[in-house]
């Protein structure tokens, strides 16, 4: 009987067990979690970059070869746009000439001069052929009035021969009868031998005109060979002329073109001398100096060191996978996270996170990364929490991008059968992003 006792002692079986309700209870808790709302998201890493080229990290490199003469920054230094970096000296012989810009700028004016002596040279031989083109108008001229002369005296000549040849025929007429009348005897020989001189000197009246007109003939071929000698004489002193003309033309292309290389030199050796001194383009930190010392001899391009921007535009490059892609769009919310500051992530319950930071989707790349993924540009949400200011350029950050709004027992389905969220479309609307800053 005692040991009935002390059994029911030890296993304290009167009492009531409490363990299954609690278990119930826990149950019943779970299963309403299960029902709870779950924000569907994608998850990446990232770095934080800038919006703008120009802003990134530059590198400072040398020009030209050359050697360094003087250091002006150190490491760490904070520059302006306009200050010297660092100076540097010459190392090729081609210019150690202190007087180079100058010798080159008065080779540059000798050649100018030059120009300008071909150029008086053709002004004065085209004054010589305006000349030579009056002298052949004016010779032209006097043959031209000289022809017409000939052809009135060729006029004059042909109506001599005409009345002459009137005369003739009368003459002979008058020969022919007094020679019948002769030979009837009704006439003297006397009246005969005067009307047979009368016609002979017709005759020879005639010839006489006849040679006229053919003396004038020969002088009017005579002087269209002498136009034509004229014009060809002329056009030779003419095109002799011109010749110079061109020749000295072409001379003023040479020397222009020989100008326009010494104006290239001149312009180059100036160039060149005002690179002589590295000069800071932007406002910016100078860090990784990578040469020391004096005379240390650099390349042309080389690397000298980097210059970071200190007013930028921060922005982050996100990197999803190829299979989340299509779920994300351009102004959709992104939660971020940056290394170096505290943060309490739900990323299912953006709303109850801690330390998270929003941005929106500025740009989508469609080329995929070397490392098989897609980078996309995040920029910072107007009116919400602004990012760190103590946030520098390669920071590592984690993102979340917000999709749509699930119960949690969908979403551990999901993950269990491997399948991707729900296709999404828009992003969050800005009364739920007031709502969570609220909150």
């Amino acid at each position: 009987m005692k040991d009935t006792k002390a059994f029911q002692n030890i296993y304290q079986i009167q009492e009531t067990n409490k363990t299954n309700k609690y278990l119930i209870g826990l149950l019943f808790f779970l299963v309403l979690c299960l029902f709870l709302p779950w924000t569907q998201n994608i998850q990446g890493i990232g770095a934080v970059t800038t919006l703008k080229q120009d802003e990134r990290p530059m590198q400072i490199n040398s020009p030209i070869p050359g050697k360094i003469l003087k250091w002006h920054v150190k490491n760490g230094d904070f520059i302006k746009p306009g200050d010297t970096i660092l100076q540097l000296a010459e190392i090729k012989e081609d210019y150690w000439d202190p007087n180079l810009v100058l010798r080159a700028q008065q080779s540059l004016q000798a050649k100018k001069e030059v120009t300008q002596n071909y150029q008086l040279k053709i002004n004065m031989t085209q004054r010589q052929l305006e000349a030579i083109e009056s002298s052949q108008k004016l010779k032209l001229t006097q043959n031209k009035i000289k022809a017409e002369q000939l052809q009135q005296k060729l006029k004059a000549d042909q109506a001599d021969l005409v009345a002459i040849n009137n005369e003739l025929s009368l003459l002979q007429d008058q020969y022919n009868r007094h020679k019948k009348l002769f030979d009837e005897g009704l006439v003297s020989l006397t009246k005969l031998q005067e009307t047979s001189v009368k016609f002979q000197n017709a005759v020879a009246k005639k010839t006489s005109s006849e040679n006229k007109i053919a003396q004038t003939n020969q002088e009017i071929l005579n002087n269209e060979v002498e136009r034509n000698a004229i014009v060809q004489d002329f056009n030779e002193k003419i095109s002799k002329t011109q010749g110079e003309v061109f020749q000295n033309l072409g001379y003023i292309g040479s020397t222009n073109s020989d100008i326009a290389k010494l104006e290239n030199q001149v312009t180059n050796y100036q160039v060149r001398q005002g690179l002589y001194h590295i000069i800071a383009s932007q406002h910016g930190q100078v860090i990784q100096i990578n040469k020391s010392g004096i005379n240390e001899v650099l390349k042309e391009g080389e690397n000298i060191g980097m210059i970071v921007p200190i007013d930028v535009t921060y922005a982050v490059e996100f990197f999803v996978k190829p299979m989340d892609l299509p779920l994300i769009n351009e102004g959709q919310i992104v939660n971020l996270v940056f290394d170096g500051f505290p943060a309490i992530v739900f990323s299912g319950w953006p709303e109850a996170s801690f330390g998270i930071f929003k941005s929106r989707v500025f740009a989508i790349e469609s080329n995929v990364e070397e490392n098989g993924m897609y980078r996309i540009i995040l920029v910072e949400e107007q009116n919400q929490k602004k990012w760190p200011r103590l946030i520098r350029i390669g920071l590592g950050v984690k993102g979340f991008a917000l999709l749509n709004d699930v119960p949690i027992f969908y979403e551990i389905w999901r993950q269990i059968n491997g399948f991707p969220p729900d296709f999404f479309k828009g992003y969050k609307t800005d009364e739920k992003l007031k709502k969570t800053d609220k909150k």
